[in-house]
């Protein structure tokens, strides 16, 4: 029971005494956690955009006349091609594809500290957690540590 207990309080305490004293540091890896994945997410959307550039770029080798079809869509020209209807949007059916996108690109969620590693890190709560790991640790040693079982030998009498 009593290896149990110091267990417990020693563990307690050097956690404690861990998150006081590494929780600016632990902050700082989260942050730039985010940014890697911020910057990964942007590579790859650039490498997509790439892709599609140079699929359109081969395309537009391979058939000269996809220029004239796909210019209204890029740069919004007016097309004038006799017998063709080209439908118009109305204003609802823009909103409601607007609000697909947004739905659809709000689906990736900034991942930032965890809140129970804020509330470490609070100048405050840091000395409160400083001061209770030190004192849990202390216990775990003094109350729980070692027994010295020895009997207490008594000098003898220094002999004149």
């Amino acid at each position: 029971m009593r290896i149990l207990l110091f267990m417990l309080f020693f563990s307690v305490g050097a956690v404690g005494l861990a998150l006081a004293a590494l929780g600016p540091e632990l902050l700082n890896y989260y942050e730039n956690h985010r940014y890697v994945t911020d910057a990964r997410a942007a590579i790859e959307g650039l490498e997509h955009l790439n892709a599609r550039y140079g699929t359109l770029l081969t395309r537009l080798a391979e058939d000269p006349n996809l220029v004239r079809r796909v210019a209204p869509v890029t740069i919004g020209a007016e097309v004038n091609e006799p017998d063709t209807v080209y439908p118009r949007a109305r204003a609802q059916e823009l909103a409601a594809a607007r609000q697909a996108l947004a739905e659809e690109t709000g689906h990736t969620t900034a991942t930032g500290p965890p809140a129970w590693l804020q509330r470490c890190i609070d100048p405050q709560r840091r000395k409160g957690l400083f001061g209770a790991g030190s004192a849990l640790v202390l216990i775990a040693f003094v109350c729980f540590g070692h027994r010295n079982d020895a009997p207490a030998v008594v000098p003898a009498p220094a002999r004149k």
